[in-house]
Order: structure tokens, then C-alpha cells, then sequence
């Protein structure tokens, strides 16, 4: 009799050791699963060598890619989109973790880093491939954009109205390879030093405590 007792507690606790390390697997699973999730969202706001410099620097950022977005030409090259004829415009695809920098926040500095008045245009550049333009993966991210938006309009930070874009996304087409980075391999060219350099400026001046060390 106390033989099977025996047998029947060790079954049971083998039992218990069991479902507890399956518990623990699978919270471990689900800590590890919410560490390494990731958002993304893609952004035009001029030239992308501009753009794709700021949110280099900025903490949470985990990956930035120049490309073109918001046409109706598939795998445009360089050449095609400086046409103003496919209906692109220049665009970073951002990658970021939202356990590090909001998306709110990204817009923030989005909307800070460039003028999200002057239609078809930044500064010299001058076109509609350099149009203010957001490009939204979701109702949430949309609600968001539009909120930044609605923020910036009652705080009258702008004198003239905004005419950045906000649509839906459908396709993103990655620029030449010698676009990519541009800034941090190029940083001595009177472009980068005239245009770009002022941006981060303003960057590292306001949002300081959201860039990466």
C-alpha cells in the first residue's frame, strides 16, 4: 500500500514539475516575443537623405531605408521618381520598437524636422516626389497621425496650414544603394553640411533625451 502511494505522489509532483515548466516556457516565450516587437511606419517629408539622417539618431530606431512610396510605377529607380511623373515621392521606411519611442513621438519629430507647409516642396528641392506625406499601416496609427496633426493646429505652431498627406500604405520600393545612409558617408558635401546639418541641429536641441548615446 505505501509502495503505491509512493508511486502515485511521484507522478503527481513529476506532474506538477511538469505543467510548470511548460508555464514557464511559454511566459518566457510570450516576454521575448513582446521584447523584440517592432512597428513600423513610412515617412516623406523631402529629400530622404534628410530624413533618413534624423531618425538615424534617434533612440528606438532600429532600422531606416530610403525608398519611394505613394505611386503608381512598380520598382522606380532614382532617375524615374526625379520625373515627378510616377507619382512617388521620396520616403524613409522606419522601423522602431514602441517599448523605446512612441510613435506619437515619432511624428512629433517628423513634423519638427521639416516644413509641413510648403506644398511639393522643401527648401530648393522642388516637386511632388518631395511632398509632406505619411503613409499609415493601421486604424491606430492613423488615429495617432491625425491627433499629432489636430495638436500642432490647435497650438497654432505653424502660420500657414498643413498639407502633409496621410494615406493608407501600399508599397514601399527601395532606393539605390548608394542613397542608403547617405549622410553618414557624405557628411563633408555641401548638401549634407548646408541642408541636412541644420536638421540635426534642431534635433539634438529638442529632443535630446530621444536620441541614441
Amino acid at each position: 500500500m505505501k509502495k503505491i502511494i509512493f508511486v502515485y505522489l511521484l507522478s503527481a509532483l513529476c506532474f506538477s514539475l511538469a505543467i510548470t515548466q511548460v508555464n514557464g516556457a511559454q511566459k518566457g516565450m510570450k516576454i521575448e516575443k513582446t521584447a523584440n516587437a517592432t512597428e513600423t511606419i513610412t515617412l516623406g517629408g523631402g529629400c530622404f537623405w534628410c530624413t533618413e539622417a534624423i531618425f538615424a539618431e534617434v533612440k528606438g530606431v532600429e532600422k531606416v531605408v530610403s525608398g519611394y512610396a505613394g505611386g503608381s510605377v512598380a520598382d522606380p529607380t532614382y532617375k524615374d521618381v526625379c520625373t515627378g511623373q510616377t507619382g512617388h515621392a521620396e520616403v524613409v521606411q522606419i522601423t522602431f520598437n514602441p517599448a523605446v519611442i512612441s510613435l506619437k513621438k515619432i511624428i512629433q519629430i517628423f513634423f519638427a524636422t521639416h516644413d509641413p507647409t510648403t506644398l511639393n516642396r522643401q527648401g530648393a528641392d522642388v516637386g511632388t516626389q518631395y511632398r509632406s506625406i505619411i503613409f499609415y499601416r493601421s486604424k491606430q496609427q492613423k488615429e495617432i497621425i491625425e491627433q499629432v496633426i489636430n495638436e500642432l493646429k490647435n497650438a497654432k505652431v505653424y502660420k500657414n496650414n498643413l498639407v502633409t498627406e496621410v494615406v493608407p500604405f501600399q508599397a514601399f520600393y527601395q532606393a539605390e544603394d548608394y542613397h542608403q545612409n547617405y549622410f553618414q558617408r557624405n557628411a563633408t558635401e555641401a548638401y549634407c553640411r548646408i541642408v541636412i546639418n541644420p536638421k540635426l541641429e534642431k534635433l539634438r536641441k529638442v529632443y535630446r533625451d530621444n536620441l541614441k548615446k
